[in-house]
């Protein structure tokens, strides 16, 4: 057994109101210059609907991710070394531009200082890769709360094979219809078919951390790393060359910080922790025959971390101590394995994907209490459950690779909390019946509600920081660009010489982001007393120093 750690995400799809802060917020952090105009590291999904790239759930098209062989053993669907050189200078079955969107701008020369006239001038479109005028016809959430989803609803490569098997299960007429929002970002998997395709060995997952990475200096640009990840999370930057994905933040991770989408998320639906698995065994559970069996396959792969034979061979392994309690506090843990609501995105890809959901519930409640019906009761919820807005059977396609047994489970243990939880808020005597009925105890139950529900900034985050030696090499830097454009940390600028070394930033900011989330107190009493930083001010409150003391010297003290 080899016992190795990896950062992982989950996501509680009934938290997501589909804001976009999240997409917003890594735009601006990572894909905010040339050459990634079209790149979206973090994209929200309508389901239904076709995604980002179009259909790119298609499989059956695109060849991503793995397929077992004749002997049992995983091979890339795209084929072997062979067809890998055949297709290395053109891949028939790579995303277009038309799949993903032509990022454009709007000529706001022409509509700020257009000459007087008789007409109003018009910002016309145009390409932000040609330069052209071009017509708008799809963005990376054009089917953004089911818009257009009578004409384009069928083309959602779930609902086309739901299609085959009932015709009548999903419809969009207005009063049937449903959606949800799907957050996606890179799965960072423990078996990346993205790694396995790359010629040149560029892609790479961090022993430390599991986070994967493409190493600019190796890439040559053959993109078969994007024909290889089904998820589509990978890009082609046609500036540079280079392939780039998500790099789950590590920048951030690695001092103690959550990524930037999960900072910034309104809903707080997002929880990062530490797995321990055993990497010997990975590709024995993603060669699992079948594909129903590889969500409980990758469960096994996730190790206890307080078995003493685990802790053992981790140590044996190198991992901290600092990492093995992160592990024991971890909530992705406990949301995947303890309690088992979250769910991988697509198993059947045979990736393991180390970012998983908790599927969507609601409206279930309200749905219940408009027909006249408690919709609190354990009764009602239950029996609700089977005649959901949101189909099981599309759920199932996503999370369980169409096991419709296990998904209703998981909402079971959703409905349980909510009707266990309402006696606990009236002040009324528990019914231990409840959590019984989902093999719970209360205890549990209580634990598993106040993760979901009311965690705090610490409980949904539980990131282990790297070695106090290296984290000051670590912070993130107040870098500044020169006149040519390029990073310069010394030397002469374009008005007269720096200022000397550039400050590091990270490790305060940080520390004042997880004061604004986790005190009650405000940001006046004690925080910031004796500075001023309008940047980390929550308007709570007024900081010490934002007004003198009457009398008070320059420097805020009274004399």
């Amino acid at each position: 057994m080899r016992v190795m750690s990896q950062v992982a995400m989950v996501m509680n799809l009934d938290k997501c109101i589909g804001c976009h802060t999240c997409s917003v917020t890594c735009k601006q952090a990572w894909t905010n210059r040339a050459g990634t105009e079209y790149v979206w590291f973090n994209n929200v999904e309508t389901r239904p609907g076709q995604g980002y790239p179009r259909r790119y759930e298609d499989q059956d098209e695109w060849k991503g991710g793995w397929e077992l062989n004749k002997k049992g053993k995983l091979r890339l669907k795209t084929g072997g070394r062979m067809q890998k050189l055949f297709t290395i200078f053109h891949s028939p079955v790579q995303p277009t531009l038309d799949d993903y969107y032509e990022p454009w701008t709007y000529d706001y020369e022409t509509l700020i200082n257009a000459p007087l006239g008789d007409d109003f001038p018009v910002a016309r479109p145009k390409s932000l890769i040609t330069g052209e005028d071009t017509k708008v016809t799809w963005s990376a959430n054009w089917d953004d709360n089911l818009g257009g989803s009578m004409e384009y609803g069928e083309m959602d490569p779930i609902v086309a094979k739901l299609r085959k098997e009932s015709s009548d299960r999903i419809k969009f007429e207005y009063e049937q219809t449903f959606m949800f929002y799907l957050p996606r970002i890179c799965e960072h998997c423990l078996n990346p078919s993205c790694m396995a395709s790359c010629p040149s060995g560029a892609i790479y997952k961090r022993e430390e951390d599991g986070i994967v990475l493409v190493d600019q200096d190796r890439c040559r640009g053959w993109r078969q790393c994007i024909t290889g990840c089904p998820y589509k999370k990978i890009y082609f930057n046609h500036r540079s060359g280079k392939a780039e994905k998500c790099t789950f933040c590590y920048p951030r991770i690695e001092v103690g910080q959550p990524t930037v989408c999960a900072e910034t998320c309104v809903g707080r639906l997002r929880y990062i922790g530490i797995f321990l698995y055993d990497a010997d065994a990975v590709t024995a559970a993603a060669a699992v025959p079948d594909p129903q069996d590889l969500y409980e396959a990758q469960l096994e792969l996730m190790l206890d971390p307080t078995d003493p034979e685990v802790i053992r061979q981790a140590k044996a392994n190198g991992i901290p101590d600092e990492w093995l309690e992160a592990a024991r506090r971890s909530p992705v843990y406990a949301l995947a394995k303890k309690y088992k609501v979250a769910l991988p995105l697509h198993p059947e890809y045979r990736t393991m994907p180390m970012v998983w959901y908790v599927p969507p519930l609601s409206p279930i409640t309200d749905l219940l209490a408009e027909q006249g019906h408690d919709g609190e009761d354990r009764d009602n919820l239950f029996g609700a459950i089977e005649s959901l807005r949101i189909p099981i059977e599309y759920l199932a396609e996503m999370f369980t690779a169409g096991d419709t047994d296990l998904v209703e489970f998981v909402l079971q243990k959703l409905a349980s909390m909510r009707s266990y939880m309402r006696d606990v808020n009236l002040g009324r005597e528990t019914n231990p019946k409840i959590p019984e009925s989902v093999g719970m105890t209360e205890e549990e139950m209580y634990e598993m509600y106040r993760l979901l529900a009311i965690a705090k900034y610490d409980e949904r985050y539980v990131i282990p920081t790297a070695h106090h030696e290296q984290a000051h090499k670590l912070e993130e830097t107040a870098c500044p660009v020169d006149y040519d454009d390029e990073f310069s940390h010394y030397g002469s600028g374009a008005f007269g010489e720096m200022s000397g070394r550039s400050v590091p930033v990270s490790v305060e900011t940080f520390e004042a982001l997880k004061q604004r989330q986790t005190t009650d107190v405000p940001a006046g009493d004690s925080v910031l007393r004796g500075r001023t930083n309008l940047l980390n001010w929550d308007g709570n409150g007024v900081p010490d120093g934002m007004f003198p003391h009457d009398g008070s010297a320059a420097n805020g003290t009274k004399p």
